[in-house]
């Protein structure tokens, strides 16, 4: 396994008030998140993004990025698992037009509301759940923000299946190094059930028989 700073620049990009998110009717607002429907992506802020809309540019660095690492190229297959709006898969669809994209998620408004271009080719599916995937079907696979989301009694199945149907894997969660970027996790996310530090989670990872890549996001 091998650490990777693909999402941590693009993370950094954005400001976020952690107190005020934590008093702010914290509790309601997780319940209304964890239903990843027009609240989550769309609505107020303390819902969620406050607004997840495609900007030009925003992810075409993380799409290049993962392009060159990985070697992908107009023949190769690619599987993004939890996916979401997957502005990130129109951003490399627009790199490699002839490259064979598929993206899995379980928000119904988050794929309706995807990139008309690539919505064809957008799936709802849990995670949680076997994949009807063939081993190695796909060329790489990466899983963005979404596993800390799953209760651990999930996770080594969920990481499992990643391995499985993917010859390359790439994974980026929520974590913490310190005692302040765990208070400022806890302040601030809506949907994560999995709090595990650097360390916890290469155990899990490694566990669950995990070989490709992976990425930490904090909250400094």
């Amino acid at each position: 396994m091998k650490e990777k700073n693909f999402l941590t620049p693009l993370h950094k990009s954005t400001k976020r008030n952690y107190i005020q998110r934590m008093i702010n009717q914290k509790v309601n607002c997780m319940k209304i998140a964890k239903q990843y429907e027009f609240d989550y992506w769309d609505g107020k802020r303390k819902y969620g993004y406050g607004g997840y809309k495609y900007i030009p540019g925003r992810w075409e660095k993380v799409a290049n990025n993962l392009i060159k690492y990985y070697k992908l190229n107009n023949g190769s297959k690619i599987l993004d698992v939890g996916c979401g709006k997957a502005f990130l898969l129109f951003e490399i669809k627009k790199i490699l037009p002839r490259i064979s994209i598929t993206g899995i998620d379980i928000s119904n408004y988050g794929l309706k509301n995807s990139k008309k271009e690539i919505r064809k080719y957008l799936f709802k599916k849990d995670i949680k759940k076997t994949l009807k995937y063939k081993t190695n079907q796909f060329d790489l696979i990466f899983s963005i923000n979404t596993l800390h989301n799953l209760k651990i009694n999930y996770l080594t199945k969920a990481i499992q299946e990643i391995q499985r149907v993917g010859k390359k894997h790439f994974i980026c969660t929520e974590s913490y190094r310190n005692d302040k970027e765990l208070f400022n996790l806890q302040c601030w996310a809506l949907t994560c059930e999995s709090f595990f530090s650097k360390e916890e989670w290469i155990w899990i990872l490694k566990k669950s028989g995990y070989t490709g890549d992976y990425e930490f996001i904090y909250f400094e």
